[in-house]
């Protein structure tokens, strides 16, 4: 693919994405944080871009994955009036990793659409180095045209992948799913071919197990 990348929110996660890509051919066009000298820094490094605005990052990107902190970050970057990822967005495709509610995602996506681009939720379950060696886990929401065209980019960021269907499925999958970045999905010693569950998934399967009787 020669889409041009860009990334919002270089802290440990997002930088150690940039730094992925770039080891794996993509192009790395451009970098954005909050906090300037970190993405100044990175830009450096990569030999990249770091925009003073977030409309800037749209300018010089096709693809622009998006690693911000909560749902207030990333209402900011998606402000649909004044600087916005929104601004230059037509044509552009977000792959959105933070950890927000389903519907800020759905938020997004509407306003993503509104500005002619395209939106993925993607839910990550890993972390930092997981993000620099490429075997994130990510569970994705969205179009699945759109997820199909920017599969060769997901599969240098993961090593395991699903697609999900709609924007915030993939927050009730990952939910029913109760993988752990760490220790993986617990078995269920009665049904080992079987979805143990989400938060409760390990007290299910000690108690499956007759490790507990509640």
């Amino acid at each position: 693919m020669a889409e041009r990348i860009a990334v919002v929110g270089v802290g440990r996660m997002g930088s150690n994405m940039a730094r992925r890509l770039k080891e794996s051919g993509f192009e790395v066009s451009a970098v954005f944080d909050a906090h300037r000298p970190i993405a100044e820094a990175l830009a450096k490094e990569l030999g990249c871009v770091a925009p003073s605005t977030l409309a800037g990052v749209s300018a010089l990107a096709d693809v622009i994955i998006t690693v911000v902190t909560d749902d207030k970050a990333m209402l900011r970057i998606f402000a649909p009036k004044g600087d916005s990822l929104l601004a230059s967005a037509k044509g552009r495709i977000f792959i959105n990793c933070a950890t927000v509610s389903p519907q800020t995602h759905l938020d997004v996506e509407k306003l993503a659409k509104k500005a002619g681009a395209a939106s993925l939720e993607a839910c990550m379950a890993s972390s930092i180095t997981q993000a620099r060696q490429g075997t994130l886990y990510l569970m994705l929401g969205g179009n699945e045209a759109v997820f199909n065209k920017v599969k060769p980019i997901l599969e240098k960021l993961a090593s395991s992948m699903r697609f999900v269907g709609k924007t915030h499925t993939d927050e009730l999958a990952f939910s029913l799913n109760g993988k752990n970045a760490h220790f993986g999905a617990p078995i269920n010693p009665a049904a080992p071919d079987r979805i143990t569950g989400g938060s409760s998934s390990g007290s299910m399967a000690a108690v499956a197990g007759r490790l507990a009787d509640i």
